[in-house]
């Protein structure tokens, strides 16, 4: 049964909105100010699952911002010729100032933000114990601080707020903040997060911030900075007090992508959650039908390559859970070259949505945003820039790996494990390649890419599971500004370069 925080979530986003005029456009939505509307430790937890529920949208991880990561890697590309322009201009890397994607992003990002900050004020407002207060305060800054990582890793310099907007005119002369103000900001409500958030939640949610999650981010944040030992530091945090965290490898990994045994599960750090079923702006699910197939009810528009297929060991589990390539329809097996677009297609997401619609439209998916395969993945790939390939470093990407080998009723040789003797730079190669099949699919590629500069590698090179000559590493690795948040306000100019 699906944990009651989702209906509380939705209950409140469709009754408050909580959007909290902060998506920097020049008609924003009004504010409930705190004053006026917090009276209670239990009216500031319905501002955070406002901001809980504004991600399970399909502007955020229910559609649009996972279709633009994955589209942005080397691992998915555009399915059906005729999909909207906008998939085949972020995918090819053609798009321009006024791209859709980048406005949507950029205006939920805010309103997300928005309701995070609106939910800190009001924190600081009610009467109650000081321990509470802080605890509800670090719960919304941790969203913030995981919404402003990924949209800063995106765009680039933004601007930062920290305080609800309370006058419309303000959007109009805001200036953007530096990137490195952005991530101090971010690392400082992390680390307030770890201090203030419990070690986990008496029912096991996992879609609701904790001290684990806030240490988890702050492993990928270091890590994306290229701050090995603090990177490593953290993640072994994580590590060290797994089992107080009832953090653990599932041993099934399809597991992790069945909506019906997702709530609570162990692996699982931090998840958007999706109610099943229910029509709602701020609870619908469309990434199943992008992925699915025409025998499923899809759209046929976020289809890997054929060599993302055909490159991948078949003796690895992973694969066989993340792509199919046959269907049984009406009883009959349909083999991929029967689908509209005649390739094996992403699988993580439609196999198993729980309650959903057609396609598995408005499913049940619970979207994993950092799971504890990543925090060992984390620790090995810092505590090898800073040691080399040691036995720690190898048991915990050969965890990863045994996993790997894990199918039902059997056990496969591949992925070996590891071996010694590699060298630093060949182990930082392996473990790229282990994070990209680990979480294919999983919308962490694109920032793989990004961090170690792997664009003209992997879009231009000759092992390119996806060519596209067009990407400059000059401007790609950043999103346009949308053009019309430039045009209401002068001060957020310059565009990010080559736009």
């Amino acid at each position: 049964m699906k944990n009651s925080i989702k209906i509380l979530t939705l209950f409140i986003v469709m009754i408050f909105g909580f959007g909290a005029c902060s998506d920097l456009e020049e008609n924003p939505v009004g504010l409930l100010a705190p004053e006026g509307f917090f009276k209670s430790p239990t009216d500031v937890e319905a501002a955070i699952f406002g901001a809980y529920g504004r991600m399970a949208s399909d502007q955020a991880w229910g559609g649009e911002t996972q279709q633009a990561l994955m589209l942005l890697s080397d691992m998915v590309d555009v399915g059906a010729p005729w999909t909207a322009i906008q998939n085949h201009e972020i995918n090819g890397f053609t798009l321009t100032s006024t791209h859709y994607y980048s406005l949507l992003m950029w205006k939920r990002a805010y309103d997300i933000i928005g309701a995070t900050n609106t939910a800190i004020l009001g924190a600081k407002t009610i009467d109650a114990s000081e321990e509470l207060k802080l605890t509800l305060e670090a719960e919304a800054r941790v969203i913030r601080a995981f919404i402003y990582f990924t949209f800063v890793q995106l765009f680039g310099d933004m601007p930062y707020l920290d305080t609800p907007v309370a006058e419309p005119d303000a959007v109009s002369t805001m200036s953007k903040t530096s990137e490195e103000d952005i991530y101090n900001n971010i690392i400082a409500d992390l680390k307030f997060g770890m201090e203030h958030l419990p070690m986990k939640y008496s029912n096991n949610v996992r879609t609701r911030a904790t001290a684990g999650t806030a240490a988890t981010i702050l492993s990928s944040v270091y890590l994306t900075l290229g701050n090995w030992q603090e990177a490593y530091d953290y993640a072994k945090w994580v590590i060290d007090r797994a089992g107080e965290l009832d953090y653990s490898l599932v041993d099934d990994y399809q597991d992790l992508f069945d909506a019906t045994k997702q709530d609570g599960i162990s692996e699982h750090i931090f998840a958007v959650d999706f109610l099943g079923g229910l029509r709602h702006s701020d609870n619908d699910d469309i990434i199943p039908p992008l992925t699915g197939n025409n025998f499923t009810g899809g759209w046929s528009i976020l289809i890997p390559s054929m060599l993302v297929y055909t490159t991948w060991n078949p003796e690895d589990y992973r694969r066989k859970v993340s792509l199919a390539d046959t269907i049984i329809y009406k009883g009959v097996a349909r083999p991929y070259t029967e689908f509209v677009v005649p390739r094996p297609y992403l699988a993580k997401y439609w196999r198993f949505p729980g309650d959903a619609l057609r396609g598995g439209r408005r499913s049940d998916n619970n979207y994993v945003l950092y799971r504890y395969a990543e925090v060992l993945l984390i620790a090995a790939e810092a505590q090898n820039e800073l040691k080399g390939p040691t036995t720690e470093v190898l048991g915990y990407i050969n965890q990863v790996r045994e996993r790997a080998r894990n199918w039902p009723g059997k056990v496969s040789g591949f992925p070996a494990d590891v071996p010694a003797g590699l060298t630093k730079d060949e182990f930082r190669n392996v473990i790229l390649e282990e994070r990209k099949l680990e979480f294919a699919f999983e919308y962490k590629r694109w920032f793989d890419i990004k961090r170690r500069k792997l664009g003209d590698e992997v879009f231009k090179g000759a092992n390119s599971l996806e060519p596209h000559p067009g990407f400059d590493s000059g401007k790609h690795y950043l999103l346009p500004i949308p053009q019309t948040e430039l045009d209401i306000n002068p001060n957020l100019k310059p565009q990010n370069p080559g736009y």
